[in-house]
């Protein structure tokens, strides 16, 4: 049995989960770790990272803080050009290369060309090996 969702749901949750309310105990816990924390950032010598409590409580809840934007420099710079002049290329007025023709065999040695049972070209020496190769021997 295949596993098929019924017709008209999902299995994407669509919704954002509600946040809880803030008790006095939890602003309490959570005033106390951002002095915590302020504390470390101004000994390390880090003052522009310290953040306010509206800052810590977005970042405990991990909503993302807004980055300042900063123009980026960029260098203006030309396109590379090549200064030299076009060379053309050199035409001796010869064409390309001649067709080859086509290689033969001229020789005494081999009187011919078999085909064995697995369809390959064999070269034949002698009248003995035309006799093995019509019996399928392997010499």
């Amino acid at each position: 049995m295949s596993m098929h969702l019924v017709q008209g749901m999902s299995s994407v949750k669509t919704t954002k989960p509600k946040a809880s309310k803030l008790t006095k105990a939890k602003h309490k816990e959570i005033s106390d770790q951002l002095a915590k924390l302020n504390r470390e950032l101004k000994q390390q010598g880090r003052h522009s990272e310290r953040l306010s409590f509206d800052e810590y409580l977005d970042y405990l809840h991990g909503k993302p803080k807004a980055k300042k934007a900063t123009p980026v420099q960029r260098k203006k710079t030309s396109t590379y050009r090549r200064e030299t002049a076009e060379i053309p290329s050199l035409d001796t007025g010869a064409g390309v290369a001649t067709k080859q023709e086509p290689k033969k065999y001229t020789g005494t040695l081999v009187k011919g060309i078999s085909q064995t049972h697995k369809s390959n070209a064999v070269p034949v020496i002698s009248d003995e090996e035309i006799i093995d190769i019509a019996r399928m021997r392997r010499g």
